[in-house]
């Protein structure tokens, strides 16, 4: 027995919880592309696959609708792979374990990869329903949005023939989003050199704090565990003689780091000092953090006395520097648009190698401009420093479109349904949407979705209450585009 067996919408369930187990981190949607393939031709429905791994499945128009123009149903397969630090999860073999709490679907120890995997679902079960009434279906399922956006970039999109794009990507119920950010991910790495110490070992974790998206989450100035662990080490340096180890913290560039953990060797006689310090930036953190972060924490372990590895007093000064100084989380608001942030980074992965430390960010602005401006920061600063700086994932930001037909059908569906308006709004997130109205001329594109928490962290929860109404709604639009 399936344990989502009797929610509804019972086909949408039935899919998440088929796709929820094949493993489909992003770079690793091989098995779940593979899956929507033999899906379309099972049932005899037109399917096309890239090399990329991106489907586009398609279904004739339903009788009565076959000169209403096309519509495109978009989502991606892949996830954001975090997990609990005693969760023995290996994502890329094993697929997510679900189970219900409440009116949420979670996940045991990880993201439940509801982004986006609902979308999935529901595409899915929109397709195995020939009883539905709506314009001919394109439904596309793209690969590596969590890592770049990277299938939607290299989708051949000439194949698509409908302007009317239902992108199914966004995570509050009742919001119509219309515009997005454009960003980029950039990395930064610095040559290190190793040396051998001996000393007290001490293990260091800044940790407990909550994480987030770091495009739909940045405006709530969540504590970054990378840049709070530079700045510990920081303080550590102006009164602790310490020599730093293996550091850590973070596992995407698109998700704000929850822990960080850091090796320190200190002689026997810096000992107390050093404790005496953890403890202080402990209270610190605490007390900067009671509000927005009741969990957070300064941690350590001694292991006694004995030799190990540690950068040299260089590599290390110019680490501490670099996290020291780098910029971090939201840079500017918008001028025009309460509320909305304009621009931002985070500092998603940091992690020492045998012959550099790499620090990973994901920027985003709505400014162009603006976002170029960030990246060059970033490169001067790690260029002044003798490092390397490597600019990849570029993707578009979406415009918003005076005239939307589709976005005013949507809105009087809404009305009719639930008596309200719904919102719309410009997001500071990034969505595939940016690259398929530059792709598709004239695209008219919105994008919805249930009510998902806690993305990109093992918290993420998808409400099953919501997620039947923004179905019964998608199905009633599909049922109402019957003319132009």
């Amino acid at each position: 027995m399936k344990k989502l067996e009797g929610l509804k919408p019972e086909k949408v369930f039935w899919y998440f919880e088929e796709i929820s187990a094949i493993p489909r981190g992003s770079g690793n949607e091989e098995a779940v592309s593979r899956y929507c393939v033999e899906f379309a031709k099972e049932r005899g429905l037109e399917v096309f696959q890239d090399e990329n791994r991106n489907v586009i499945i398609t279904k004739a128009a339903s009788a009565g609708y076959e000169n209403a123009p096309g519509v495109i149903l978009q989502g991606h397969l892949d996830m954001v792979c975090e997990k609990d630090e005693d969760c023995l999860k290996d994502f890329s073999r094993e697929g997510i374990d679900v189970r219900i709490d409440g009116d949420f679907v979670c996940a045991e120890g990880t993201t439940l990869g509801g982004d986006d995997g609902v979308a999935v679902a529901m595409m899915l079960a929109i397709l195995d329903d020939d009883e539905l009434l709506h314009p001919r279906l394109e439904c596309v399922f793209t690969t590596e949005e969590e890592t770049g956006l990277y299938g939607a970039e290299a989708l051949d999109a000439s194949r698509l023939k409908g302007r009317r794009m239902i992108n199914i990507d966004s995570e509050e119920e009742g919001i119509f989003t219309v515009s997005c950010a454009g960003g980029a991910e950039c990395d930064l790495s610095l040559p290190v050199v190793w040396e051998e110490t001996e000393g007290s070992c001490y293990t260091v974790w800044v940790d407990g704090f909550k994480g987030g998206h770091s495009g739909s989450d940045i405006h709530k100035e969540p504590g970054n565990t990378n840049i709070l662990m530079g700045r510990l080490l920081c303080m550590l340096d102006e009164t602790v003689d310490f020599r730093l180890g293996e550091t850590s913290g973070g596992l995407m560039d698109n998700a704000v780091p929850r822990s960080t953990k850091a090796v320190l060797y200190v002689a026997q006689e810096e000992e107390e000092k050093l404790e005496e310090k953890l403890r202080e930036m402990d209270a610190v953190y605490k007390k900067e953090y009671s509000v927005n972060e009741p969990e957070a924490e300064v941690r350590f372990e001694k292991h006694g006395a004995g030799k190990g590895r540690v950068l040299s007093r260089k590599s290390a000064a110019k680490l501490l520097f670099l996290l020291h100084h780098v910029p971090n989380g939201v840079v500017r608001n918008s001028p025009a648009i309460a509320g909305l942030v304009q621009t931002s980074l985070n500092l998603g992965i940091l992690r020492t190698g045998e012959e550099e430390a790499v620090l990973v960010f994901s920027i985003r602005s709505s400014v162009e401009t603006e976002k170029e401006e960030l990246a060059a920061r970033l490169r001067h600063i790690t260029e002044f420093l003798g490092g390397i700086f490597t600019r990849k994932g570029d993707y578009p930001g979406w415009e918003y479109r005076q005239e939307s037909p589709l976005r005013e059908t949507m809105i009087s569906v809404y009305k009719k349904m639930y008596g309200r308006e719904p919102q719309v709004r410009a997001i500071h997130a990034g969505l595939e949407c940016g690259f398929f109205s530059g792709k598709l001329e004239g695209l008219d594109c919105v994008s919805v979705g249930p009510e998902l928490l806690g993305a990109h962290t093992p918290r993420e929860r998808l409400s099953i209450s919501s997620t039947q109404r923004v179905y019964e709604f998608i199905l009633e639009v599909l049922k109402e585009l019957r003319q132009a």
